[in-house]
Formats: C-alpha cells, sequence, structure tokens
C-alpha cells in the first residue's frame, strides 16, 4: 500500500469520523428495541403516524403526516415529503430543542392563498444509518477507488443505502400516502425537501425520480459531503449533476445556504452547482438559488425562511 494511499485513507477517514460524530447527534431515531417515540404535538392541525410499513427496501423507522385543520377528501392536497422526519414539527421533542414548524409555515401560505392545500409527509432518518442512506449513492463511481473505499467503510458505514431509500420513498410510501389520503398524485402535485444531507437526497430524488417528484428543496445542501473542506467529495458530486441533473421541463429547484456555522464552508461548492444548473438551462422561473447572510446550520435558521422554498415550488404563478 502506498504512502498517497495511506495519506488519502487517513485523511478521508478523519473528515468521515469527524462527520459521523456530528450526525449521531443530528440522528435522533430509537433503535429497534427502544420504546416507540411519542408522536410530536402541534398549534395547527394534526398529526397521523401511519402504521409500520413492511418495507423490501430500509430498517422500519416513524412517518409523520400533518393535515390541516380542514382537511378533507373532498379536496386534493399536494404532498411535500420531507427526511429528517423527527425535526419538523415539535421542538420539545427533538434533541436539540429546535424545529422546522413546517406545519405553521405551510398553513399560513395556504391561508394567504400564497400555496394550493398541501399536507405534509416528515419521513424519520434512521439514526446511525442517516449518512448512508443521505448520501447519493451514485456520487461514489466518480471518487477514486481509494477515496471512495475509505468513505463507504467509514461514513456510510460500509453500506451506501441512498437508492433503498428512495425505492422506499417511491415504491412503497408514496402508493401508501396516495390510498390514505386525498393527494394530487402527479408530479404537479409531489414535492420534496430536506436540509443538510437531507438536502442531497432530496435534489437526488428529483434527479432519479424526475416522473414523480414536481419540485425539490435543498437548504444549506451539503455537497461538501464531510465536515471539512474537501475536493474529492465534491467533485463527485458535481460530475454526477453534470451528466444526470433532472432538465426543468416544468421542474422546479431551490438551493440556499447560510454563512455561519457549517454553512460558513458552502459557498464555493454552491457556487459550483449553481452554474450547473444554469447550464442545465434552468431560469428564474424554474430555479432560485440563495444566500443567507449571518445565518448558520440548524433549524431555527431553516424555520425562518422556510416560506420562500415552500411558495417556489408550490406556486409557480407567484411572482418572484
Amino acid at each position: 500500500m502506498n504512502k498517497k494511499f495511506n495519506g488519502r485513507r487517513r485523511w478521508l477517514g478523519a473528515l468521515a469520523g469527524a462527520w459521523l460524530a456530528r450526525g449521531a447527534a443530528h440522528a435522533q431515531v430509537p433503535s429497534t428495541t427502544a420504546a416507540v417515540p411519542p408522536v410530536p404535538e402541534v398549534q395547527v392541525g394534526r398529526i397521523e403516524r401511519l402504521p409500520a410499513i413492511a418495507s423490501r427496501h430500509v430498517d422500519p423507522r416513524p412517518v409523520d403526516v400533518w393535515l390541516p385543520a380542514d382537511y378533507s377528501p373532498a379536496k386534493r392536497y399536494n404532498v411535500l415529503y420531507m427526511h429528517d422526519g423527527q425535526m419538523l414539527f415539535d421542538a420539545s421533542k427533538t434533541w436539540n430543542r429546535q424545529a422546522w414548524d413546517v406545519h405553521l409555515a405551510v398553513d399560513r401560505l395556504v391561508r394567504a392563498g400564497r400555496i394550493p392545500d398541501t399536507l405534509v409527509v416528515g419521513v424519520w432518518n434512521n439514526g446511525p444509518w442517516r449518512h448512508s442512506e443521505y448520501h447519493p449513492q451514485k456520487f461514489l463511481p466518480h471518487l477514486a477507488p481509494a477515496v471512495r473505499e475509505a468513505f463507504v467503510a467509514k461514513a456510510l458505514r460500509g453500506k451506501p443505502q441512498s437508492d433503498a431509500y428512495l425505492r422506499f420513498l417511491v415504491e412503497e410510501l408514496k402508493p401508501a400516502i396516495d390510498a390514505r389520503y386525498a393527494t394530487r398524485p402527479g408530479r404537479e402535485g409531489t414535492f420534496v425537501m430536506g436540509s443538510s444531507m437531507g438536502g442531497l437526497i432530496s435534489v437526488y430524488a428529483m434527479n432519479e425520480y424526475p416522473q414523480v417528484f414536481g419540485g425539490a428543496a435543498g437548504l444549506s445542501t451539503h455537497w461538501v459531503g464531510s465536515h471539512q473542506p474537501n475536493a474529492a467529495l465534491p467533485l463527485a458530486a458535481f460530475n454526477y449533476l453534470r451528466d444526470h441533473l433532472a432538465p426543468p421541463d416544468g421542474r422546479r429547484l431551490y438551493m440556499d445556504h447560510g454563512t455561519t456555522e457549517l454553512d460558513a464552508i458552502y459557498a464555493p461548492y454552491q457556487a459550483f452547482v449553481n452554474e450547473i444548473v444554469r447550464e442545465r438551462g434552468y431560469t428564474a422561473q424554474d430555479s432560485l438559488l440563495r444566500v443567507f447572510e449571518g445565518t448558520g446550520h440548524n433549524e431555527r435558521a431553516w424555520a425562518a425562511r422556510l416560506e420562500l422554498p415552500l411558495q417556489f415550488l408550490m406556486a409557480p404563478a407567484v411572482k418572484r
């Protein structure tokens, strides 16, 4: 084993270890032997927890569906699929006492007539497997073999699972949601959103299933792939996007980042992604790419700007 290989291995191992340490704090999900976590409490509307889905693709996890107070089977609703579902609704039950409060933002926008009636599906992350399920699997072939081997072993715990996770969303969860609720099942009524690694898997979902998702939003999207600046992991993402970014064709893409905390390292990576987006034909009508000065990498920051991506994805007729 040569010195160059050893150096890369140590470098990526250190980065992956740091990111796994952070991810362990963010990954709030019970083990299979733990008590079922309580259903989030909300001030507006109600939460229904879906019965456990016996997935062929991923481990079981809670799925919480927010319904507006006036939910009626006589209407038809957009569906917003969101990752890290345990962080969305109820700050009293999250690890950092912060939440997106997505139900409040959706309720405000619907009542103001700025987006259509909408349901929110919060899919919990899978604890220590969060990075494995959220890091786009098709980025991996664009890594050098030694780097790929070390990254998969350390950061993905030896088991890339993002493609399986997306099959769960598309082949199992979405049909269950469409059967249970009064949804608009086509891509024009189906959207996906997340932050950090959840931003990565959201953009990836639209690219891999452009016939399913009509729009994707990545807040503080984690193109860096690790906890520290590096070239290898973002370059793999760029190469994938160059060839596989879904064409606009009526789809909408939102991405942003802040400038403090972990977001402080994002600017050069997101700027490169923005150029790819433009080269693939996206214009101001179908993409919104923003920077939020002075904001960081946390649920309060994402909650404060959540109305912007919600409105951009779901209300194309609104002047932007």
